[in-house]
């Protein structure tokens, strides 16, 4: 989940000095993806390793993939759904739930006609998302990752017309 390009690298680290002794600190984890992934940037090369046991551990993308869903049921039309998102795994699930629920037909290169969509709930408000601007990211470093997706919800009466 974290997208770490060295991941198998790094679990091999983890069983080896688990093998010597117990990994009881957060500390000792960072030291231990540090000693197989060199510091380049100025972000410490275990953010992504936390990153990817944080997403795991709490189900994210699963509590995230839930909300959506229960987003459909909850909007009365005209209701927004403004979802920001902080990593690309999270913005990939936001663009496509959004892409899913606001097309008004779907289409196959297999099928002979396009047909209606069962599950067109929105209209996207935004053609893309919307990422924070140079001033909000000096102001707030941590928001440079941000992505914001808007859709309304669309009134089911005037399906398909």
């Amino acid at each position: 989940y974290g997208e770490e390009r060295s991941a198998r690298r790094v679990a091999a680290a983890i069983v080896d000095a688990r093998a010597d002794k117990r990994i009881e600190t957060t500390d000792g984890l960072a030291a231990i993806v540090e000693s197989v992934i060199p510091r380049h940037s100025g972000r410490h090369p275990a953010t992504k390793v936390f990153q990817g046991l944080r997403i795991a551990v709490n189900d994210e993308l699963g509590e995230l993939e839930a909300g959506l869903k229960m987003a459909v049921n909850c909007l009365k039309p005209g209701g927004r759904l403004a979802v920001i998102s902080f990593h690309s795994l999270e913005d990939r699930l936001v663009k496509r739930f959004m892409r899913d629920h606001s097309a008004h037909e779907l289409d196959r290169p297999e099928w002979p006609a396009p047909r209606p969509n069962p599950n067109w709930h929105f209209e996207r408000k935004l053609p893309k998302s919307v990422a924070p601007g140079a001033a909000e990211t000096k102001a707030n470093p941590r928001s440079r990752s941000a992505r914001l997706r808007v859709a309304v919800r669309r009134d089911k009466s005037n399906a398909h017309d």
